[in-house]
């Protein structure tokens, strides 16, 4: 009887800790996901990519100088888009080298081509996304 009495309290003890472990991880998991707002510029950082400065000709000859900031949307799409950094420059150069000064110029020139590297990048990734494309630095000659 008295065996039996111990296994008994032993399995709701065990039972009533793990339940309450399960409940603290989830209450904390939801409660540290900032509640679907946007992320913290800690989040950002952590989860960008800087892509040097770009020097390269457009389609009429004038030259173009650009700096980005790739925001991914997790650790692992970070960590590709370092490996991918050689093509990321490729295609930005190409893109570049295709598109004529007017078509750089004003917000809506530079929405147009942030949303292009933001497409042309996606197309490269497995693990991860590019969420937005930050410039830097731009310089138009």
């Amino acid at each position: 009887m008295n065996k039996k009495l111990i296994t008994v309290m032993l399995v709701i003890i065990t039972s009533v800790t793990l339940i309450g472990i399960t409940a603290l991880l989830v209450f904390m998991n939801v409660f540290n996901q900032n509640e679907g707002g946007p992320p913290t510029i800690d989040q950002v950082i952590q989860m960008s990519v800087d892509v040097p400065e770009i020097t390269t000709n457009v389609e009429n000859e004038n030259i173009v100088r650009i700096a980005l900031k790739l925001q991914t949307n997790s650790k692992k799409g970070k960590e590709e888009l370092d490996k991918r950094l050689f093509q990321v420059n490729d295609l930005v150069i190409s893109e570049l080298s295709n598109m004529k000064v007017g078509q750089l110029e004003g917000k809506k020139g530079m929405d147009h081509l942030k949303a292009l590297i933001k497409q042309r990048t996606n197309g490269l990734m497995k693990d991860g996304k590019v969420e937005k494309v930050y410039v830097t630095s731009f310089i138009m000659q």
